[in-house]
């Protein structure tokens, strides 16, 4: 269960912003509650906010001009990507530029067998082939020993970057990174196609207007795959560079629109975000991302085509290589359940396919709200992905690891890394001390709810309103509806796998799907009251239009999150064996009347298809005043141990086991150990 956090709104302010501009009060709320409170606010909001020169970036100057030299003197010039669609991006917009320009250019990505950054047997490569400079792209900035040995073979060096750097810079003619600590341009938060944009408006003299034509599509791409904060420069690129994909002449990316069945004209950043950029992503995940390059090079409308059939194969294998892993983590997690006690989750396995870490990590992340990294071994190396939550940066808990590593990258809330398998159990323990050490109690996921819904909110000129907020994306998110006190009247399977409920709000009824879950799978039943986290869309089907109600979360109504959450962080504390405070003893000891309750509840569900009740459910079903979350738990414990209860924790699913034999309760250890606090 995530944290809710509902957002305040003034309402003399809304009426007043109404009054004063043509905005809905559906949008205006949103917006008030995000602390836009005048009109000049707003305006300054939804005002498109010019790029900043491109000059202002340290040593951009410097890598404009020396590139514009190597051109003239017919220097052979390698750009070197990253593998991931900002990476893509970046490579294609410089490889494309320069050739332009009539620049003796090739490209190469790495391999994600190759790691992320420089590579020194690829760097021998391309001296090989007599290249004079290297330009890297999307990466560059942590690579100091590769620096020195490019300059060895003779070559030049040229980092554009925007991760961010450590205290020493590789030795080039110029590094160009907003997050150098002496780097004054005004905006940061650029990905790496966002500083090709600047660096190519560099070599045209300043002006963006050639560079955003050419470019300003794939630069927005980027950015909405790279999950930069839309907010400034970023929020321009993107809204300029969705109208250019809108007409976009790229052979490779009609062809990809067309495969995933969108429509160019209706193009947003969200169906950018869903439906086109994970397909990008996963051939540099699954297969070989220069198969993203011919895609995006490609002139011929049936080999682009031919492509991008391919890439969406790719899709289908990512899914099972993902099923894969997290199918090992199910078992690990079931095997040791106390892994799930810990700060920060770590999950390792043979040869895992490196290429979905990150999206395992991800799922791992949003399943149980705490940092996850997620490790796959091979030949005695582990190489691996980190996904955090807000307000624990992952950057720094791993970088407080850094002698550990072989290579080591990334941001606030994502890291690539590799290190020696022997390496992984002293990483284990080190991450969860730094997170032990800095962090009292750990940050958990919360999700910032806009308004609380209307009946208003829900037509279709309403929601067609808050189109005005786009586009949407990190730092910018989609409005989150919060509605309480929701009646399931109906629940049902739909197309095989997905689940369908109708439900009673406000006197209103309405439908929503829950995409990959069963009936049974959903914690709560028919004539249950639940409140719920929404999202408004608008769906097309048949030239009809209609609401879509999307479920972001849900708990049961009555339950107090907060209590819920305190309690739960007591538990892994104690799991832990680490100390509670005394004051914590009258309410974590269980007794006989709250066993009877948890096992009355289990005693009288019947679980469809043999799968039990959902932990939560359960857990929703029997709280009160006086039995919280943490007694809930020692209870299980003590069930589990005493052979009652069988618990799949990984699915969080609690299955009774039928027995004729008397049980002592006060013989568990659980509920001795408990005692003994």
């Amino acid at each position: 269960m995530n944290q809710w956090s509902i957002r305040g709104a003034d309402a003399a302010v809304i009426s007043d912003i109404v009054r004063r501009t043509d905005l809905s009060k559906t949008a205006a709320s949103v917006l008030v509650a995000r602390g836009y409170n005048s009109v000049d606010e707003i305006a300054d909001f939804l005002e498109e906010q010019e790029l900043s020169s491109p000059y202002l970036i340290r040593d951009m100057q410097a890598a404009a001009e020396y590139i514009l030299e190597s051109v003239d003197e017919g220097k052979k010039i390698c750009v070197y990507g990253d593998y991931d669609c900002d990476g893509i991006m970046a490579t294609f917009m410089l490889y494309s530029y320069l050739s332009l320009t009539g620049a003796d250019v090739t490209y190469y990505i790495p391999e994600r067998e190759e790691g992320y950054g420089l590579n020194e047997d690829r760097i021998r490569k391309i001296a090989e082939d007599e290249t004079e400079l290297i330009i890297t792209v999307d990466n560059g900035i942590a690579s100091v020993k590769e620096a020195e040995l490019i300059k060895e073979l003779g070559m030049s060096l040229v980092v554009t970057d925007h991760h961010q750097p450590s205290d020493e810079l590789p030795d080039a003619v110029a590094v160009v990174d907003p997050h150098r600590s002496d780097c004054h341009s005004p905006y940061k938060n650029l990905c790496g196609a966002g500083v090709v944009l600047k660096l190519i408006t560099a070599m045209e003299g300043g002006e963006y207007d050639v560079a955003l034509e050419q470019f300003g599509e794939y630069a927005a791409l980027a950015t909405i795959a790279d999950v930069m904060k839309l907010d400034g420069e970023n929020k321009y690129i993107v809204r300029r560079g969705i109208e250019y994909l809108k007409n976009t002449e790229n052979c490779g990316l009609t062809a990809l629109m067309k495969e995933v069945k969108l429509s160019p004209e209706k193009i947003t950043s969200t169906l950018v975000a869903f439906n086109i950029n994970p397909k990008i992503n996963v051939v540099g995940r699954i297969a070989s991302s220069r198969k993203a390059m011919e895609l995006l090079l490609s002139e011929d409308d049936d080999e682009a085509t031919e492509i991008a059939k391919e890439i969406i194969e790719y899709v289908s294998e990512r899914k099972r290589y993902e099923a894969e892993a997290l199918s090992e983590i199910e078992e690990k997690i079931n095997n040791t359940p106390e892994i799930l006690n810990d700060r920060v989750l770590v999950f390792y396995g043979n040869n895992w396919h490196h290429g979905v870490s990150g999206l395992v990590a991800a799922k791992i992340t949003d399943k149980y709200g705490k940092p996850s990294c997620i490790l796959s071994v091979s030949e005695g190396m582990a190489r691996g992905s980190a996904r955090s939550v807000q307000g624990f940066s992952i950057f720094e808990a791993l970088s407080s690891c850094a002698d550990l590593y072989e290579k080591f990258g990334g941001h606030t809330g994502a890291c690539g890394f590799s290190l020696k398998e022997e390496r992984i159990d002293e990483f284990i323990k080190r991450v969860n001390l730094y997170a032990k050490e800095n962090y009292s109690i750990m940050p958990k996921p919360v999700i910032e709810i806009d308004k609380r819904l209307e009946v208003e909110d829900t037509t279709i000129p309403a929601v067609k309103s808050l189109s005005v907020l786009e586009p949407f994306g990190e730092g910018n998110p989609k409005p989150l509806f919060l509605a309480t006190d929701v009646v399931i009247e109906e629940k049902e399977l739909f197309s095989e796998k997905h689940l369908k409920m109708r439900l009673s709000y406000k006197n209103a009824s309405f439908y929503t799907k829950l995409w990959n879950t069963f009936p049974d799978e959903f914690p709560f039943g028919i004539g249950d009251r639940i409140d719920l986290v929404l999202s408004l869309d608008i769906n097309e089907w048949n030239g009809r239009e209609t609401v879509e109600y999307s479920i972001k979360d849900y708990k049961k109504s009555g339950l107090s999150q907060q209590k819920y959450i305190n309690a739960k962080h007591y538990y892994e504390t104690y799991r832990l064996g680490e100390k509670l405070s005394s004051e914590l003893r009258p309410i974590i000891v269980p007794d006989r009347e709250d066993f009877v309750a948890v096992y009355t509840a289990l005693a009288t569900y019947t679980g469809l298809f043999g799968r039990g009740k959902n932990m939560e459910a359960l857990f929703s079903e029997v709280y009160s005043e006086k039995l919280n979350y943490f007694k809930f738990r020692i209870i299980l414990d003590c069930f589990e141990e005493l052979s009652l209860v069988k618990t799949d924790y990984a699915k969080e699913i609690v299955s009774l086991i039928k027995t004729e034999r008397k049980v002592d309760l006060e013989s568990a250890e659980a509920l001795k150990k408990i005692k003994s606090v």
